[in-house]
């Protein structure tokens, strides 16, 4: 798997949908300079556990707002999909009520990039195309600074949901480091101790 932390996330252009509208061409760019961004892949629209973490992501969608964040979701379900699965109740399996955009990676190509597909294709001695597994999105989620850095990734096994306290967790790290010189050390929340990047630092922080 590749790790994209440190480096500039992969740039894409694709159709999205937000809300009731779809997006011809939909950019990550946007957002730089402007915004950190939350980019998390999901494996299928209208399935069980990504029900889940759609609606778990819109109902914390305040805090993310809050603390200057745009979620983006991305799967391999085309616009169509989502604009139909956006406009299914929440009882009914849907995702009715989620406003953060949706982006249709129809092409695969997105996935890829970001190194979250599972499955894979190859030709066969016949010159033939074969598909090993299924050509979805793991969990991937990934946090992207303001200058389009990637900070933060994890990806989880399609059965596997994620914490969004967690992900919350480290946008705070993130910008406390920002905003502040100071490391946070392993289960820092925000509010807590961090520690300076020194040996007195870090003395006076694990004589507390």
């Amino acid at each position: 798997m590749a790790v994209l932390v440190g480096k500039k996330a992969p740039a894409f252009t694709a159709k999205a949908v937000q809300g009731q509208n779809i997006i011809e061409e939909f950019s990550l760019e946007q957002f730089v300079g402007e915004k950190y961004v939350v980019l998390f892949f999901y494996p299928k629209d209208f399935t069980f556990v990504c029900p889940t973490e759609l609606h778990r992501f819109q109902e914390e969608i305040a805090q993310f707002e809050a603390r200057g964040v745009q979620v983006v979701g991305c799967s391999t379900d085309s616009e169509f999909s989502h604009w139909a699965w956006l406009n299914t109740p929440k009882a009914q399996g849907g995702i009715q009520g989620v406003s953060y955009p949706l982006v249709a990676d129809i092409n695969k190509t997105i996935s890829e990039d970001y190194d979250v597909l599972a499955g894979e294709a190859y030709i066969d001695e016949d010159d033939n195309v074969e598909i090993a597994g299924e050509l979805v999105a793991y969990r991937g989620l990934f946090l992207i600074d303001k200058e389009g850095i990637v900070r933060h990734q994890v990806v989880n096994d399609m059965p596997l949901g994620r914490s969004i306290n967690e992900c919350i967790r480290v946008i705070d790290a993130l910008q406390h480091f920002e905003q502040h010189g100071e490391v946070c050390p392993m289960d820092w929340q925000k509010g807590d101790d961090a520690m300076t990047a020194d040996h007195e630092g870090v003395s006076s922080y694990l004589s507390k």
